[in-house]
């Protein structure tokens, strides 16, 4: 099971995100676990993510983000694919990262 934590502003299109990020893993037969927070509740949930991506309108909180997901692959939703809530694109990239 790869877990996979969106981090946003408020959440509502970050929701839309996930959910199409689940349905792209169920479509692949694939074992994910994706969610979004708030920045607030960011580092907390970090502590339960295989690979932390931020939401463009967080990206600003990349340097914050570093300091406390340790050796954790992160880094901000390119701006096209989130645009597009591209769930395929935004779940592959996740998962490269992850390794």
């Amino acid at each position: 099971m790869k877990n996979i934590l969106l981090v946003c502003a408020a959440g509502m299109s970050t929701s839309l995100l996930v959910q199409r990020m689940r349905k792209a893993a169920d479509s692949r037969g694939l074992e994910v676990n994706v969610w979004a927070v708030s920045a607030s509740d960011a580092k907390a949930e970090s502590q339960k993510a295989d690979v932390v991506l931020l939401g463009p309108q967080v990206k600003y909180l990349q340097k914050e983000v570093a300091s406390y997901v340790g050796d954790k692959p992160f880094e901000g939703i390119d701006m096209k694919l989130y645009g597009r809530m591209d769930g395929d694109g935004v779940l592959d990239r996740a998962l490269e990262l992850i390794g």
